[in-house]
């Protein structure tokens, strides 16, 4: 049970950290995806807020964790998005001169940033573990033996 409380911890943790990373990635650069201007809103900024912080996050979040760090990394840009979402809904409001995006298109950006997150976790994963996939490190790559058989080497 000890390993479990661990666990749930270092989960909380990591999607917390990568959730911070997100929302300082929001403020530093300044935008509100879920708001939209017209063709003004497609800006170098917008786009590296909706692409590259994530990956960011999703990044921290795999470092952190560990390996399995690839499924959590999901959930930070969800939380800082519904959170941003409902901020400017119920909070501090939609500025003059723009509106707030409807729920379908407001969606499509939350399922890109999760998925740029998740580009963001696997290089993690890769980072942690020094290779992809399930299979141990050791496993994986085979140490070359000190000599070769006799054979081998003759067909020159």
């Amino acid at each position: 049970m000890n390993q479990r409380v661990l666990n749930v911890v270092m989960i909380c943790v990591s999607i917390g950290a990568g959730a911070l990373v997100n929302y300082l990635g929001d403020r530093l650069l300044g935008v509100r995806l879920e708001f939209f201007m017209g063709p003004y809103t497609f800006s170098a900024a917008w786009i590296l807020d909706l692409f590259l912080v994530p990956v960011f996050a999703g990044l921290t979040v795999s470092l952190i964790y560990g390996l399995g760090g690839k499924i959590w990394c999901y959930f930070s840009p969800l939380i800082v998005r519904v959170v941003s979402y409902l901020d400017a809904v119920y909070g501090s409001g939609v500025p003059d001169g723009m509106m707030l995006l409807p729920i379908p298109y407001w969606i499509l950006l939350v399922i890109v940033a999760i998925e740029a997150a998740a580009i963001g976790g696997v290089f993690g994963e890769i980072v942690a573990k020094k290779t992809y996939g399930r299979r141990p490190r050791h496993l994986v790559y085979k140490k070359k033996a000190a000599t070769t058989e006799v054979g081998e080497n003759d067909a020159a």
